[in-house]
């Protein structure tokens, strides 16, 4: 097995992992540590080490509150350990691979992690990346930075660094992804056969650097989970990057906050004190800082770079859970729905309340759709209509989940499946809910190697046809708890709002 890799910087040594014909090299670092004179620029190359460097273990996690000290239930899912390790010096990545030499260009995955920008890791539970090495993957999860460290804009830093004045967390996602085509085939992976994936943060990122012209060849085919949104009720300016001018303004109130007036004098603090002003700041104002309109990395809505085609255009999978983020018509009452409707549908608006989804009321409003599943359809309907338009693969995983808090499919649950990672959880799986992981594990590594999740599973077994979401054939692929059933959307309400946005 191949256990000692070559990289531009030096050698690394892995172990075994469970599986012991798997590598794992976790703690690889790519980057300088972005402290003192770093903190806040973009990533600097890594200096060189002499001999081998041991990498057994994750590296620190980005600053971030701590996590698993909530009772909600991602503490309770996965984030169960308040003494992982923290640091500002965090930009590493982990590697799992199955190669026994470093020839053998095998198809690559690189995953960002979601938690809105402002929390996660890659050491989390459910992004083991050995089942996919097991179907020949190359799987590799890089760290980023967060929060405060990762998306402050201030009008120093636009001064002092124009060409890189903030999304430091993207340009540290950009930087590992670009280690990746440079060092991937000495760990047996294909730098020409690379995809892209996150889910939650972590798919708003992949959209991200997809929208940015930098990146064109770095990447081959991309995975969106749960990061695509778009209300068919009204603008929703939260997904929309933020221009400099105004993330500038919240940087301002940062280091006033901070008791700071110049740059020099922030990067002197200590990042704990940082990390905590920043948490209170958030919480008060209820306003995060994430992506921002830069003009360089980020030139505008990567949703917007999606359906009028400016993105980098590759194969992409996408789609969302049953049970997450839905969008209602906030109405007072059926005269006030009458009223909104009529402002957002025209002249069909009688059609719209027509509709019995139209007329479901629950305390958030009325009409509740999926904002994800919106959203992808959309960018995806848009992509069909091109020239030469590149295959796109919806889904929407709708399986039970069992426990006493009968959770539904919620956010990020989908995670244990598509990394067939489920033995780590607690909760009381049964052997169909393996059935369903080892069957989107399946998918999802016929996606990574060929741009197309059909073909056979792990067992040799044809798996069922998936359909490119299209104008013209609107096929899902919707994940049960019977497995995977193929279908085509007939849902009238669905048709009519896309035909409305």
């Amino acid at each position: 097995m191949l256990r000692i890799a070559n990289t531009e910087n030096g050698q690394v040594r892995g172990l075994p992992a469970a599986d012991p014909r798997i590598t794992a090299f976790k703690g690889v670092p790519f980057a300088a540590p972005p402290v003192g004179i770093n903190r806040w620029r973009a990533p600097q190359p890594c200096e060189n080490w002499e001999g081998v460097r041991d990498c057994y273990e994750f590296a620190p996690i980005s600053v971030q509150d701590t996590p698993g000290l909530g009772s909600d239930i991602y503490c309770r899912e996965w984030h169960v350990d308040p003494e992982i390790p923290m640091s500002e010096d965090c930009l590493y990545l982990n590697i799992w691979t199955n190669a026994k030499s470093a020839d053998e260009r095998k198809p690559v995955l690189v995953w960002f992690f979601g938690g809105g920008f402002q929390w996660g890791y890659t050491a989390e539970m459910e992004f083991d990346g050995e089942r996919l090495a097991r179907r020949d993957v190359v799987v590799v999860t890089v760290n980023y930075r967060l929060g405060a460290f990762g998306f402050l804009a201030h009008p120093q830093l636009t001064a002092e660094q124009p060409d890189a004045p903030c999304n430091f967390g993207s340009l540290d996602q950009q930087a590992g992804l670009r280690w990746v085509r440079r060092n991937i085939a000495n760990f047996g992976g294909d730098p020409d056969n690379i995809t892209i994936a996150g889910q939650s943060a972590g798919g708003g990122s992949v959209m991200a650097q997809m929208a940015c012209k930098d990146n064109a060849g770095d990447f081959h085919k991309a995975v969106v989970m749960s990061g695509m949104f778009k209300n068919p009720y009204e603008d929703n300016n939260f997904f929309i990057p933020r221009s400099l001018e105004d993330a500038g303004k919240l940087g301002e109130q940062l280091f006033e906050r901070l008791g700071v007036k110049t740059l020099e004098e922030a990067r002197e603090l200590d990042a704990q004190f940082i990390r905590r002003t920043y948490s209170d700041m958030r919480n008060e104002t209820f306003v995060m800082f994430t992506i921002v309109n830069d003009g360089h990395f980020c030139t505008g809505d990567p949703m917007e770079a999606f359906r009028n085609g400016t993105r980098n255009r590759v194969p992409v999978m996408a789609g969302n859970t049953g049970d997450e983020f839905f969008e209602f018509m906030h109405a007072e009452n059926d005269v006030h729905l009458r009223a909104m409707a009529a402002k957002r549908f025209g002249d069909d608006v009688e059609k719209f309340l027509s509709f019995p989804e139209a007329n479901i009321h629950t305390e958030q409003g009325y009409a509740p759709v999926s904002a994800p599943e919106i959203g992808v359809k959309t960018a995806f309907l848009a992509e069909s209509r091109m020239d030469d338009a590149k295959p796109c693969y919806y889904y929407r995983f709708v399986s039970d989940i069992p426990g006493d808090d009968h959770p539904g499919t919620f956010h990020s649950v989908d995670l244990w499946f598509f990394f067939e990672t489920l033995a780590k959880d607690t909760r009381p799986f049964e052997g169909r809910h393996y059935d369903i992981a080892r069957q989107m594990c399946d998918y999802w590594a016929n996606f990574i190697k060929n741009g197309d999740p059909n073909g056979y599973d792990i067992n040799g077994n044809k798996l069922p046809a998936w359909r490119c979401y299209t104008d013209s054939d609107r096929a899902e692929m919707e994940f049960t708890p019977d497995g995977a059933s193929a279908s085509v959307d007939h849902n009238e309400f669905t048709a009519f709002l896309l035909d409305h946005i």
